[in-house]
C-alpha cells in the first residue's frame, strides 16, 4: 500500500510559478509634461483586490458563476503584493519618479494628493482569450492641503473609473499573466492622463 501511494505521489505535476513581468511587454511611452506641474502624490497601499484573488492560485471563471483553480498553476508572489508595486513603478514611468511615491512615505515627504485604487476585477474570461481588469481610483486630499469645507482649491473627481479588455495571444497560462500585466499597464496610463495638477 505504502508503495502504490508512493506512486500516485509521484505521478502529481510539478507546480509552475508565474510572476508578473517587471516591464509591460509593450514598453509605456512616458507622457509629455503638462503645461502645469503635477502634484506629487502617494500611491496608498494595499490596492484593494476582491477576495477570491487573494491567494497563490491562478484561477479562472467558469459558467455563469463558478470558479476553476487551475491545477498546478500558482502566483510566485501575491497580487496584493505585485500590483501596487507594478503599477506605481508604470506611473513613475509616465509622470516621472518625482511625482509617485510609495506608502509608507520617506521621512520628511508630504505630497499632496493620496491616490486609493480598487480592483473590482483582474482575471480572464471563460474561454481564457482575453483578461479583464475593472477598476475604480480615487484622488484625495492630504492633511494641510484641504481649503475650506475639506476640499482642495479647485476640487477633485470624487472617483473614477476603467474597464479594460486585453487579448492574450492564446490560452496558455503564460499567456494569460502576460495579458494581466498589459491591462495593468494601461490602467496606470489611464490614471496618469487624471492626475491632478497644480
Amino acid at each position: 500500500m505504502v508503495l502504490a501511494l508512493a506512486g500516485c505521489a509521484g505521478t502529481s505535476p510539478p507546480v509552475q510559478l508565474y510572476r508578473l513581468p517587471l516591464q509591460p511587454p509593450v514598453p509605456l511611452q512616458a507622457m509629455a509634461a503638462p503645461a502645469t506641474p503635477v502634484v506629487p502624490f502617494v500611491l496608498l497601499s494595499p490596492v484593494t483586490l476582491p477576495d477570491y484573488l487573494d491567494r497563490d492560485a491562478l484561477v479562472v471563471p467558469t459558467g455563469a458563476a463558478g470558479l476553476q483553480v487551475l491545477a498546478g498553476q500558482r502566483w510566485a508572489e501575491p497580487l496584493r503584493e505585485s500590483v501596487p508595486r507594478l503599477l506605481r513603478l508604470d506611473l513613475a514611468t509616465l509622470l516621472g519618479d518625482a511625482a509617485v511615491h510609495g506608502a509608507p512615505l520617506a521621512a520628511g515627504t508630504d505630497p499632496g494628493r493620496a491616490l486609493k485604487v480598487e480592483l473590482l476585477a483582474f482575471e480572464p474570461t471563460a474561454d481564457r482569450s482575453t483578461v479583464t481588469l475593472v477598476a475604480r481610483w480615487e484622488w484625495r486630499v492630504r492633511a494641510g492641503e484641504a481649503g475650506a469645507g475639506g476640499r482642495a482649491e479647485g476640487g477633485l473627481p470624487t472617483s473614477q473609473n476603467a474597464r479594460l479588455s486585453v487579448a492574450a495571444g492564446d490560452s496558455t497560462v503564460e499567456a494569460l499573466v502576460v495579458a494581466h500585466r498589459v491591462a495593468l499597464s494601461q490602467l496606470a496610463g489611464q490614471i496618469a492622463r487624471g492626475v491632478p495638477v497644480r
